[in-house]
């Protein structure tokens, strides 16, 4: 059976970055939820304007069918993906192979992460409306991991918590 990790949380929390390790230590795929946003979404963004749930519904509907040929074709995977609602979580999450890793920041350090980081469409304009938009998980439903600390010790964290 085949498993799925969605990293999920608001920009600048470093899920590429951890997903990206994460996936090269357990000998996975990795998936950046970015590289299926349509032109206009990008645009958008890049803009500084927040997406409505609306833009993100056909881009979270292609997302779920990328899990879904991932399980069943048998590949292990990891995703990062914002997935800010509950909403857009329960789309997502296929069947039980799929897990969750919340990645938590708070506000001030995500904005000076932003400041730093060149060459994203993320406008660090839209980090207030990504912590409006976020709902946290219920306990249970992810794996949740403060991202205060080293890319290498949040995916030794991710991996214990899951067993992997």
């Amino acid at each position: 059976m085949s498993l799925f990790i969605i990293l999920f949380g608001v920009t600048g929390v470093g899920k590429s970055t951890i997903g990206v390790l994460l996936a090269q230590q357990l000998g996975w795929k990795f998936y950046d939820a970015d590289d299926y946003h349509s032109a206009a979404n990008v645009k958008k963004m890049s803009a500084g304007a927040p997406l409505t749930d609306d833009d993100r519904y056909v881009w979270l509907a292609s997302l779920r069918t990328l899990i879904e040929t991932c399980i069943a074709e048998g590949d292990n995977s990891v995703l990062a993906c914002s997935a800010l609602k509950a909403s857009y979580r329960k789309l997502l999450q296929v069947n039980e192979v799929v897990h969750f890793a919340y990645l938590k920041a708070e506000p001030a350090w995500i904005t000076e992460r932003l400041k730093k980081r060149h060459g994203h469409f993320m406008n660090p304009a839209l980090v207030k409306s990504q912590f409006d938009t976020l709902e946290e998980p219920e306990a249970g439903t992810a794996v949740v991991i403060d991202v205060a600390q080293s890319p290498e010790r949040i995916v030794t964290r991710i991996r214990s918590e899951l067993g992997i």
